[in-house]
């Protein structure tokens, strides 16, 4: 068959934005053949573009016959030009669920401007193996869901070009074939084909050369730049990755940088999801982070928040507790309150492997079922610490105790903080289209190398201490704060940053340590 050409015909409409608005409109649209369905003397073809589908009809009893047998033709993911009028669907020809159930085009004139072969899935069909629509990708990406991530990125990138350059910013494009510089991955390396045994570098990211635009005068600079790093498959990153890069002179508080990115993410929400975000934004210390959601970057669209019990379990009797306390160490808990939930044993095995690998030393569960007391240590714990959890939790038939003790406070937090995402997730306590942001503030400007045993920058040595903290840079670096801070969507760190140290003799300091 030979397939037609344009010959000058123009798109008028794309498919997804009919209504009955444009009832009795001769249109022309352009797309992809979903499906076609005969009906004797009607043939119904669903049209499909990155807007939508919207149904077109063949009527043989008022069409030209080759018209007719040409539709006939049709099979899925031909790609059509069709010209016709838009009609009312009446009876069960409506459909609600569609954008366009409401309407249809009787085709006048129709073009098959592409024939394709029977696709190796359906399209749209996400219980197609994995591996062939990924070896099938240009048919995958005619799926709706994945269209319109895309076209939302695209609409969200807009939005923030529009936002920075209102308020003074310059977008500028930094090389990306440059000299290797220390970051927190491994580069990408590209060889030169003009200097022989050298290598560019990828950039991790653009962070030296927009410090040249700052030296240079521009004040203020941003860039939805391409970052490459040379590290491990993770959830929420890939090898290669765009970030909003920005830059501002002539700051000397974390306010005015956390203000204008509020006011970004304000306006993305409300221009995206139709979400008005209520600012300013929740503010939460590292350590506070860390010890109440056992994360850097919390989740706090639930509770189960971490308790530190350490003062009802201590002198109770039971070893693993009271070992812990003697020796320094801390005993906290999550309390699943009101829910009603029970666990087999099968499943508490799971969650004690689960706390393991966050290097936990194990897992204790205490709770008031409707056939008594579920507990791992109940039995060996004075009656007097049992009472007094009840009445610190109030606990009621149904509700759960889970404990876990360690002479490692971080240890401790971040496990629980695994436990709570995932009893959260097994429980499905999170809201769907609930939108949770916060910024974590206060990060530590040092920490310990448990590899080397020295003191080494939690960030990066460029980072500037808070001016209330520089007392104890000398006699007590671990106890310095950061001018850093994180935004967190939802338990995720989408952003981040820092004010950087303009002091020579700070800079100095912070690099002898």
């Amino acid at each position: 068959m030979t397939t037609d050409i344009l010959k000058g015909l123009k798109r008028t409409n794309m498919c997804g934005d009919l209504r009955s608005a444009d009832i009795g409109k001769n249109v022309t649209v352009m797309g992809w053949a979903v499906r076609r369905r005969d009906l004797g003397n009607l043939i119904f073809v669903q049209l499909r573009d990155k807007t939508g589908v919207v149904q077109i009809v063949f009527d043989k009893t008022s069409t030209q016959g080759d018209l007719f047998e040409k539709a006939l033709k049709i099979r899925q993911e031909f790609v059509l030009a069709v010209v016709g009028r838009v009609r009312k669907r009446v009876g069960d020809n409506a459909n609600a669920s569609m954008d366009t159930g409401e309407i249809e085009i009787e085709a006048d004139e129709l073009k098959i401007l592409s024939e394709a072969d029977t696709p190796p899935f359906v399209v749209g069909d996400i219980t197609a193996n994995e591996a062939l629509r990924l070896k099938y990708r240009y048919l995958d990406l005619r799926r709706k869901e994945l269209q319109q991530n895309l076209l939302v990125r695209s609409n969200i990138t807009q939005i923030i070009r529009k936002y920075l350059t209102e308020n003074s910013f310059a977008e500028i494009e930094t090389p990306i074939l440059g000299k290797s510089t220390p970051e927190g991955a491994r580069d990408y390396l590209v060889p030169s084909r003009v200097y022989s045994g050298k290598f560019y570098a990828l950039p991790q990211s653009p962070q030296l050369y927009k410090q040249l635009l700052m030296i240079a005068g521009l004040d203020r600079y941003f860039q939805i730049a391409r970052c490459f790093r040379d590290e491990d498959l993770r959830a929420n990153r890939q090898p290669e990755f765009t970030q909003i890069d920005l830059e501002m002179s002539f700051i000397d508080s974390e306010e005015e940088i956390i203000s204008l990115l509020e006011g970004l993410m304000q306006r993305v929400f409300k221009q995206v999801k139709g979400i008005d975000l209520t600012l300013p934004l929740m503010r939460l210390p590292y350590d506070e982070a860390i010890t109440t959601y056992g994360s850097d970057a919390p989740d706090i669209r639930f509770g189960l928040e971490i308790n530190d019990i350490s003062d009802v379990v201590n002198g109770g009797g039971f070893a693993p507790f009271d070992n812990i306390l003697n020796s320094g160490g801390k005993v906290r808990a999550i309390c699943l309150k009101g829910l009603n939930t029970t666990f087999s044993r099968k499943e508490l095995d799971k969650l004690v492997e689960l706390v393991k690998t966050y290097r936990a030393k194990g897992l204790f569960w205490y709770g008031l079922g409707s056939d008594g007391i579920k507990s791992s240590f109940a039995s060996k714990i004075n009656q007097n610490v049992l009472d007094a959890l009840d009445k610190k939790f109030d606990l009621a038939v149904g509700d759960m105790l889970f404990i876990i003790a360690d002479e490692d406070d971080f240890v401790l937090c971040t496990a629980l903080g695994a436990l709570r995402k995932e009893l959260a997730h097994r429980l499905d306590l999170i809201k769907k289209g609930d939108y949770k942001l916060l910024w974590v503030v206060d990060f530590p400007l040092f920490e310990q190398s448990q590899e080397d045993n020295r003191i080494v920058a939690k960030h990066h040595p460029f980072t500037s201490p808070k001016d209330e903290d520089m007392q104890y840079m000398k006699t007590a670096p671990l106890k310095v704060r950061a001018k850093a801070y994180d935004i967190v969507i939802n338990g995720q760190e989408v952003g981040g940053g820092s004010l950087c140290i303009d002091n020579r003799e700070i800079q100095s300091l912070c690099l002898k340590l």
